[in-house]
């Protein structure tokens, strides 16, 4: 049990609960004016947000909240893993349903359905999809129904899972269903994460792995290939969104143990703290990134070659014709997902910039672990016009000097608006 960051509305002084909390973020302006108005706690319930917002919690004790969605009619739904119940008792749930039935920003209806739930959710021409791991399958829903009650129709099948096997996906408003696939290594060494091991040249992760792949969304009873690959080189780009223009946009994880696999290459743990860059990405139909080739150096601001192909921390030989981010943040943050706002309750300052749900770092050791926070990044259409800015902040609620992913209290997953312009993020 652990002490709760997240405050609810009815409760000012809450008694421990489980980590895995649905929050809710607001302009406390746009909130104050609402019908019923949001009652927000006086110290944002443990987080640090700028002025003139507030935090609440709309589902608490949720389990192990991944992504997220919202329908049109603010009903809620999250995947969760780690094998909690369903209400019905029939085995695990495979993702939540919260609706909030008196308007006054929490749940009161929650809902645990059960299934092989993964971590990736969508909603689109009026179905649910819901990743199940090996297989991307979809519900029909009305809005009038919380719970979908069809048959599971299959969209896709034979996914890849092993090595990472957490998973998202958006739906266009074309229908194109586009899907993050991760690596199944580390950087493609001819043994994972083997000191000195070479990578393997060429990767042959590649065809089936470490990329972006597209599907209909509409089309059931697609089977995963090779021939359905979108673009590559992306080691887990577990943050996916279209953003404006129907543009697609992805957050990558980098690389992990440059010094711990290369310490001849890369002397200090200093450098392996720092490096790579977490990179933000404007992606387009057989477009390159790179990976398991190069890495995005933060001190040299550009892709450079790496250690298992050659690479010292400056040569570039090999990525000169791979795409480069938009944006990149510091090491191993890990950044979960990634969402446009388009909501009219934030001031204009955020509209039509991204947001970045970033879980935390478990590899910077001896140097602090970091991350564990949203930013806010501005745009300019597909480019970032400006430096990144912390946006919610104090998620893991214990000195810096302490931080482990296993002491951290909260770790925000999952982005997504509510029909109010509220932010909702998820915590696993």
């Amino acid at each position: 049990m652990r002490r709760p960051l997240f405050v609810s509305f009815s409760l000012l002084a809450a008694a421990a609960c489980t980590s895995g909390d649905t929050a809710r973020i607001a302009d406390s302006a746009a909130a104050s004016t609402a019908a019923k108005p949001v009652t927000c706690a006086g110290d944002n319930a443990g987080l640090t947000l700028p002025a003139g917002f507030c935090a609440t919690i709309f589902g608490d004790s949720i389990g192990r909240a991944r992504h997220v969605v919202v329908a049109s009619n603010g009903d809620v739904y999250t995947t969760i893993e780690g094998g909690q119940k369903s209400d019905a008792g029939a085995g695990p749930a495979a993702f939540v349903a919260m609706r909030d039935t008196n308007h006054d920003g929490k749940a009161d209806i929650i809902q645990r359905i059960a299934g092989k739930g993964n971590t990736g959710i969508g909603l689109a021409n009026g179905y649910l999809y819901v990743d199940e791991g090996t297989r991307i399958v979809r519900h029909a829903r009305a809005d009038t129904a919380l719970v979908p009650t069809t048959a599971t129709e299959v969209i896709v099948d034979n996914l890849p899972f092993t090595g990472h096997r957490a998973r998202n996906f958006v739906i266009a408003p074309d229908g194109a269903l586009y899907l993050n696939v991760g690596s199944a290594s580390n950087s493609c060494q001819q043994t994972d994460r083997k000191v000195e091991s070479p990578g393997v040249d060429p990767c042959t992760e590649l065809a089936t792995r470490a990329g972006t792949w597209k599907f209909d969304a509409g089309t059931l009873n697609q089977h995963f290939s090779a021939g359905a690959r979108f673009a590559t080189g992306i080691r887990n780009g577990m943050g996916l969104t279209v953003g404006p223009g129907n543009v697609l946009f992805q957050t990558q994880h980098g690389r992990d143990q440059l010094h711990d696999n290369w310490p001849k290459v890369f002397p200090t743990t200093e450098y392996q703290a720092a490096n790579p860059g977490e990179e933000f990405i404007q992606v387009n139909q057989n477009d390159d990134f790179g990976w398991p080739y190069c890495y995005y150096a933060m001190d040299k601001k550009t892709l450079v070659n790496a250690p298992e192909y050659g690479g010292d921390g400056t040569k570039t030989d090999r990525c000169t014709t791979k795409k480069e981010p938009i944006a990149a943040y510091p090491g191993h943050w890990a950044p979960m997902s990634l969402m446009f706002y388009t909501g009219a309750a934030f001031p204009e300052h955020y509209r039509n910039g991204a947001f970045i749900a970033f879980h935390g770092s478990w590899n910077r050791a001896p140097q602090p672990q970091e991350g564990y926070r949203v930013v806010f990044q501005p745009m300019s259409g597909a480019t970032a016009s400006a430096a990144y800015e912390t946006f919610a902040n104090g998620f893991a609620g214990v000195p810096d000097a302490q931080l482990q992913p296993g002491t951290a209290q909260h770790r925000p997953v999952g982005l997504a608006t509510a029909p109010d312009g509220a932010l909702i993020i998820t915590d696993d």
